[in-house]
């Protein structure tokens, strides 16, 4: 599998550099959109658009159906790479690496159609992973809520890894990417002149307890054996050196593995708000949770283990533990779900992090995980055929 998916190099290379070049932002995919269902269509494959907005779906074969996804949106950043592929929409950029993972996965189209086995596999092409609609639903969760994942046993995704190089992957079992949630706080005192604060309640000072009280939940309320991450990302407040506002704005993220430390950190945040009033002042809290944990179910991970290991050997290794998000969870709750790291980096190069204007990605990386895709596909149909007889 891997030798043929070797031989798709050129065309792998090709079909990457023109999604990078044209990137689109969630729920926005529509150029994307058309430009995989023309393959898939070329591939005769039947693709079906238009779902959840702006996704594609084609199914391959007959029989037990296990499913490939692959997410499409880009992100709302200005490419700084000097590459004749770079984005050519301006504030536009593939910095996450969806264009690989879409590559990738049309690659195991193109394998699986040279290839005979028995079962389904569903190939899923999701938009919006990096945002939500008006409604703060996510393209996972429209697609769930579209029955994509109907008559699915099983699904597998993967991501980049920007750390690790090209021509590697990995996978462990559990929790491998945390839930994200967010708060906004806004704090209320009594403005008045800056020359006599005893006349008013400064909420600066009261934001700035709050915000202290905050950073000692995961330190003094979570398990040291546990993970926890409150951050805040964004504080407002004032318009003048020598004014007291009324009121300062705190905005943050929450990070967790299990329900147990997730609802520690929200009560914590609550508890924290009360300083606000202990201090003379008030406050407005607005916890929102947003995407769940990304748990890899222990079954499929062993059998992505053992299909690593036959494919790529020693190369084949553990995923680290993250605590960003992925909207994959949603499809992971609905059906046992697998969920990989491929690595991307250049040999003999720093890092490129993703999330920023200098992400770039080896393309060396495109066979082996096209090659992976589709070997996770036929070994699951293979072991549920096997476990049939």
């Amino acid at each position: 599998m891997l030798d043929r998916a070797h031989r798709l190099l050129p065309r792998l290379i090709e079909i990457r550099r023109a999604f990078h070049q044209q990137p689109e932002l969630s729920f926005q995919e529509h150029g994307t959109a058309r430009a995989v269902a023309s393959i898939l269509s070329e591939l005769s494959m039947f693709p079906r658009t238009g779902v959840a907005k702006t996704g594609v779906v084609a199914d391959v074969g007959r029989g037990p159906v296990v499913a490939l996804r692959a997410d499409m949106d880009a992100l709302p950043i200005q490419e700084e790479n000097d590459v004749p592929y770079a984005s050519a929409n301006p504030g536009v950029m593939h910095a996450c690496g969806h264009d690989v993972h879409m590559t990738c996965l049309l690659g195991a189209a193109m394998l699986l159609a040279e290839t005979d086995f028995q079962g389904t596999v569903r190939l899923i092409f999701q938009p919006s992973e990096e945002g939500q609609d008006e409604e703060g639903k996510s393209g996972a969760m429209r697609m769930v809520e579209e029955s994509v994942l109907e008559g699915v046993e099983a699904i597998f995704g993967m991501r980049v890894d920007d750390a690790s190089y090209a021509g590697t992957a990995g996978v462990s079992p559990g929790p491998v990417m945390a839930a994200t949630d967010g708060f906004r706080i806004v704090v209320r005192g009594r403005g008045g002149h800056g020359a006599y604060p005893h006349k008013g309640v400064d909420s600066i000072l009261l934001a700035a307890n709050v915000v202290s009280a905050l950073h000692q939940i995961v330190s003094r309320r979570i398990s040291p054996l546990e993970s926890g991450v409150i951050t805040v990302g964004s504080i407002h407040g004032g318009t003048k050196a020598n004014i007291i506002p009324d009121e300062v704005e705190l905005k943050g993220t929450v990070r967790s593995f299990t329900p147990e430390v997730r609802d520690a950190l929200f009560r914590g945040i609550e508890q924290a708000c009360e300083v606000a009033r202990a201090l003379g002042g008030d406050y407005d809290l607005v916890l929102t949770q947003g995407y769940r944990p990304t748990v890899n179910h222990p079954d499929l991970t062993r059998l992505a283990q053992e299909i690593g290991r036959a494919l790529l050997g020693e190369k084949f290794g553990a995923q680290s533990v993250e605590m960003g998000a992925e909207d994959f969870s949603f499809f992971a709750r609905e059906v046992p779900g697998c969920y990989l790291r491929l690595g991307v980096r250049f040999a003999g190069q720093p890092p490129r992090p993703i999330h920023t204007a200098k992400f770039d990605a080896d393309e060396n990386c495109l066979p082996m995980g096209a090659a992976l895709y589709a070997s996770l596909a036929l070994g699951y149909l293979d072991a549920q055929g096997s476990a049939a007889q």
